[in-house]
Formats: structure tokens, sequence, C-alpha cells
């Protein structure tokens, strides 16, 4: 099977509208083009993301995992094609247009400031004010009390959140990311390279975390390299190659092998001839 075949299947599995119950998909994206210049860095995408899923895209360098990650985000207007956001068409233009329609990012370097409590980091620029006008200060008890609730309550980590967070461990940095995000209160949460570079337990302690939020129906979408994390841990796999969606796999019906395999020649059995 050629690269145009395999990708003319996957676009064919991924584009059901409805789900079982007959509602939209959380997102939407429909035969989406990001073109730079003469590069097409990804070429007539369609893919439907489910409520609550936690959902994958992997690819090598320069699949175009995160330029659709950008154009999801609000960072790239797509050349052509449509995103849908519930059922209806958005259009975003920067990052605070997708966050008015409840998608927030959350990407590999964090942008967390170590020297800065996790209240802090958590509302940085969107502190709660208590006052009128220019006459307004921020309410640090506000603060403190939304950091803990978000933490606590909907994280499930109990950490005293005026802690700086450099004494933090890289799971733990990555929660306080997470815990950011859902101070916008999204429905929809994208995260660069989740896991990279952390240790086994850090994985975990942020695998469990993002576990929790999907139960809480928050849509979860990975962009990722590492392979071995999304198998154990998405619900869905898309597989990107040469800005090309060539499969959607399921976990349990695919393995580490059969993955890189499309990831690195963008079809199964790259190989072997054609009978015809």
């Amino acid at each position: 099977m050629s690269v145009e075949d395999a990708a003319e299947t996957a676009q064919e599995s991924a584009s059901g509208q409805d789900t079982s119950d007959g509602s939209a998909p959380k997102l939407r994206v429909e035969n989406v083009t990001k073109q730079f210049g003469r590069i097409i860095a990804v070429d007539d995408v369609t893919l439907d993301i489910q409520e609550g899923e936690i959902f994958a895209l992997v690819g090598d360098n320069g699949a175009g995992k995160s330029t659709l990650m950008n154009v999801l985000s609000g960072v790239h207007a797509p050349t052509k094609g449509t995103i849908y956001k519930d059922g209806r068409e958005v259009h975003f233009s920067n990052p605070s247009d997708a966050r008015a329609n409840g998608i927030e990012t959350v990407y590999q370097d964090l942008a967390l400031m170590d020297d800065l409590d996790i209240a802090t980091n958590i509302f940085m620029g969107q502190f709660p004010r208590r006052g009128i006008g220019p006459l307004s200060i921020i309410d640090w008890e506000e603060t403190y009390a939304r950091s803990e609730e978000i933490m606590m309550e909907r994280l499930g980590r109990d950490v005293d959140i005026k802690t700086e967070v450099e004494f933090f461990s890289g799971g733990q940095r990555q929660l306080v990311a997470v815990g950011r995000a859902l101070a916008f209160d999204p429905d929809v949460i994208i995260l660069d390279e989740p896991t990279s570079a952390l240790s086994v337990d850090a994985t975990r302690l942020v695998q469990n975390t993002l576990d929790k939020l999907a139960e809480d129906g928050i849509t979860i979408v990975i962009v990722s390299h590492n392979i071995e994390s999304v198998l154990a841990h998405a619900d869905r796999i898309g597989v990107l190659y040469q800005g090309n969606l060539v499969d959607i796999k399921q976990p349990e019906e695919t393995d580490l092998e059969e993955l890189n395999e499309l990831m690195t020649t963008g079809t199964l059995n790259a190989g072997l001839l054609d009978d015809d």
C-alpha cells in the first residue's frame, strides 16, 4: 500500500462526524492543509477527537504533528480546511481565540518561573483581583484558594501551593503547567511531549493525572515521540508521515514495531511489492 493509499484509508476511518450517542466530536479537523511557502507541513488531514478521549498524535521529526498542534492551538491558521469544536465551525487567529473556545496548550518548555510559587505560576498574568479599575489589587487569598482547588481537587495532588517550583521534580512541574491550563477552565488540553525526559515515576504521575482529567470529561491531545508511553496510555493513536495522516490505531491492536514502521515509511510492509 502506498503512502497516499494509507493516508486515504486513515482519513476515512477518522472522518465520522458523530459519536455513538449521536453527538458531534469534541474536535474535528476537516481537510486541513498548512503550507509555508512551497513546503506543505500538513496535507489534507481529516480527524475526529472525541470528548473525554486521550488521543495521541505521533510521527517522526518533520511529520507535521507540531504544525497540526499549532493549528489547533491558534498559533497557525490553516491554509485550507476547517476546524470544528462541538460541531460548530471555529476560526483561530491567535492562541487567545483557541482559549476562548476552551482549548489550552501546554508546551514542552512549560514556561514556569522557578523562583515563584505554584499559585503565582498558575495565575501569572491572570490574577484574581479585588477593587475597581486602576485601583484594583491582586486578591491573594482568592489566588491561593483557587490554586489549591486546582491542584488538590482537580489534579488530586496534595502539595503546598506556596512552594517555589524550582524544588519540584519534572513530573510535578508538568502538573503545575497543567494546573495553569486548568485555570482557564478548558474542555480540551493539548500537551506537547508531556513525558519527555521524565523518569519512570514522573511519567506515571503525569499519566495518572491525565487519566483523571479524561475521566472528568476533559479531552486530552498528546503530541509525542514516546511510543511506549502512548501505547500504554492513549485511547487512540494517530500517525503522521510527511504531513499525511497515514493511520489511526487502537493501542491494543498495534505495537511498537508497527508504529515505528508507520512513522518512518508511512505505510506497513513498505518493502514488499504489490501483487499487481
